[in-house]
């Protein structure tokens, strides 16, 4: 299926790693002009080097956006692209009264407010344009709430609901917001830390796949699948998706049960 990408451009932030570089490496594949954005030039330039070898495509901009004038700094330098995929950030696990205050704002600037600047900065040059897509990249714990991952579940949620009020009237200026919301994906910061918990529990790491038999067909998504996800949603083929939230997570969702 051709999906019409070639020579679209592409911003992707949280890029060096995981989700956000195999998203990034999706683009490229398909013939894009992708901008990865970081908060390290090393790790973006490693990443880059790992995903492809026509650096004329790729353009690394290491920037914090937690910070909110390095949005208008990231726009200023790339102007409106045709693709906007938000997916910077990592919100701690923790209880209530494990996540202080502090702690709970540090996380929210970047995944939560990171994204809504993101989103007011890129909607407003795509809308004058009359054509984007904005795709922000949240979690299924949104849906399925866990006291153990509070600001996790809490940011997720508004994040969710903000891609559902923005894209519900998105389409009416030419662009398409809406979110991917993934379950747990084998991305190297999972692995590492399901290793570091079957050390832990069972004094060998190499059993930390065992947490995942209860999860659907016995693991965590692939980045791969979460990336072919992302590309196929921005592209003509769903012209028409705006203002949802596509979970992907092997039905797990649906299941009470919980892979730990």
């Amino acid at each position: 299926m051709d999906l019409q990408l070639e020579g679209k451009t592409v911003v992707v932030t949280g890029a060096s790693a995981g989700i956000g570089k195999g998203v990034a490496q999706e683009f490229l594949r398909e013939g894009c002009i992708v901008h990865m954005v970081s908060r390290s030039l090393e790790n973006l330039q490693a990443a880059a080097a790992e995903i492809t070898s026509e650096s004329n495509r790729v353009h690394l901009h290491p920037l914090d956006l937690s910070v909110s004038d390095n949005v208008n700094t990231l726009i200023e330098t790339v102007g409106a692209p045709d693709i906007l995929v938000n997916n910077a950030g990592a919100i701690p696990g923790g209880d209530l009264q494990a996540i202080t205050e502090e702690r709970w704002r540090e996380a929210w600037d970047l995944k939560v407010f990171g994204y809504i600047n993101m989103c007011r900065a890129f909607l407003a040059a795509m809308s004058e344009r009359g054509s984007g897509v904005v795709i922000n990249v949240t979690g299924l714990a949104a849906e399925r709430w866990d006291a153990g991952y509070v600001a996790g579940t809490t940011g997720n949620a508004g994040l969710n609901a903000f891609t559902r009020a923005v894209g519900g009237k998105s389409l009416n200026d030419g662009v398409r917001v809406l979110a991917v919301s993934p379950g747990p994906v084998e991305t190297d910061r999972l692995i590492t830390l399901m290793r570091t918990r079957a050390e832990d529990d069972f004094g060998d790491a190499e059993r930390w796949r065992e947490y995942f038999q209860r999860l659907p067909d016995g693991r965590p998504a692939s980045v791969q699948e979460i990336a072919d996800v992302v590309v196929f949603m921005a592209s003509e083929r769903a012209g028409y998706v705006s203002g949802t939230v596509l979970t992907v997570d092997g039905g797990h969702g649906g299941n009470l049960s919980s892979y730990t």
